[in-house]
């Protein structure tokens, strides 16, 4: 196949850039856009030789996308979803879709992620009328890191999209082989417009006795169900040797274990699940990514229970003993799929590298998403 030219809009931290490598397609991106700094100083630093835009897309002018002569579009557009034109992004992406159908050539590829929600929002009705009007043949689909093995849920709209004289030749299941395997509502689907809520899972708690920590006997069991699935890989193989982990620093202080030890999903480095990583990870706890339980000896039921019984200092005492911590930056972007490559540059701080990763895709996602865009 030869040298694709690749245009990266909203390129962050270089996601998309790594996902074409690891996807074996030759490729050359020709232009990487994005306004956030910090997000371009990481970019800068893995790809100097890309030529990185730091402007807005909508005060990019038409003569100038078409001097990029590009023939691949990658995109990650998370929108506001209840309709505000006056969001930055939102305007961005309509600002696209009204440039797309007048390129002086139509690129060959589309690929976009988008949050979960966009599959059933009028930003995507409108993507989807400009694409057909432009000749695209596409393909959509809700996929999770769960789907390649990786023990992290991050449930995120895909979709594909080349012009309609070119097929799609490969099948989802041969590019995602654990398709087949087990029932998880993560396995990648594909988005039946006419019927949306074939991409909402089922979330219905049908047992609301508590046990402890907050959690249900479903919750329980779910959680059972996706350490039990042999197809995803441990959390451990995920983590920084110890001996490169200085773990004082990212252990949960006494104040966060009080506030929020009921409210954490926390893990054990032979789970094969994790939480999905927010921008506001490291910051805040609830919702906003797993915590790592260092002390394999200490049971979580021996900690917890009878837990609220405790004065504040013999709470922080029981909690302390599971040596509870965040994840590192590293470990995080490991668990997205990013090479050991790919680095931070000095002055980045972790709050930082937490939010833009949070902000970020999963790397092997879309470079499995890639190779079925070309096949």
């Amino acid at each position: 196949m030869e040298s694709v030219r690749v245009l990266e809009l909203y390129s962050g931290i270089g996601g998309m850039h790594y996902a074409l490598k690891e996807s074996g397609i030759p490729g050359q991106v020709v232009a990487a856009i994005d306004i956030n700094t910090t997000a371009n100083q990481i970019y800068q630093h893995n790809f100097p030789d890309t030529p990185l835009w730091n402007k807005t897309i909508e005060g990019i002018v038409l003569d100038d996308f078409n001097k990029l002569s590009f023939d691949m579009i990658l995109m990650m557009c998370y929108l506001r979803l209840q309709g505000d034109i006056s969001d930055p992004r939102t305007k961005s992406f309509l600002y696209i879709l009204d440039l797309l159908p007048r390129l002086h050539r139509l690129p060959r590829f589309i690929l976009l992620e988008n949050v979960k929600g966009f599959e059933s929002s009028s930003a995507r009705e409108l993507l989807v009328k400009t694409l057909q009007d432009c000749g695209y043949t596409f393909q959509e689909f809700m996929i999770s890191p769960t789907s390649v093995g990786i023990p992290n849920s991050r449930l995120r709209y895909f979709l594909i999209a080349k012009i309609a004289t070119e097929n799609f030749s490969t099948q989802i299941s041969d590019v995602f082989p654990h398709l087949a395997e087990g029932d998880s509502s993560e396995q990648p689907i594909v988005v039946n417009p006419s019927c949306p809520d074939t991409c909402q899972p089922d979330d219905t708690v049908q047992d609301s006795h508590v046990l402890y920590k907050l959690e249900t006997a479903t919750d329980v069991q779910r959680k059972m169900s996706q350490n039990n699935n042999l197809s995803i890989r441990q959390v451990q193989d995920f983590l920084e040797p110890q001996t490169e982990v200085n773990i004082d620093q990212y252990l949960l202080p006494p104040k966060t274990l009080l506030r929020y030890a009921l409210l954490m999903d926390i893990v054990e480095p032979t789970c094969r699940r994790s939480v999905c990583f927010t921008k506001g990870y490291g910051r805040y706890v609830e919702g906003t990514g797993s915590v790592l339980k260092c002390c394999t000896e200490t049971k979580m039921e021996s900690v917890f229970s009878g837990l609220d019984q405790f004065s504040e200092e013999e709470k922080v005492r029981q909690l302390s003993k599971l040596k509870l911590r965040y994840f590192t930056p590293r470990e995080v972007a490991n668990l997205m799929g990013f090479p050991q490559s790919f680095s931070f540059p000095e002055g980045i701080s972790t709050k930082q590298r937490y939010r833009v990763l949070g902000n970020s895709l999963n790397v092997e996602v879309v470079a499995r998403l890639l190779r079925l865009l070309v096949s």
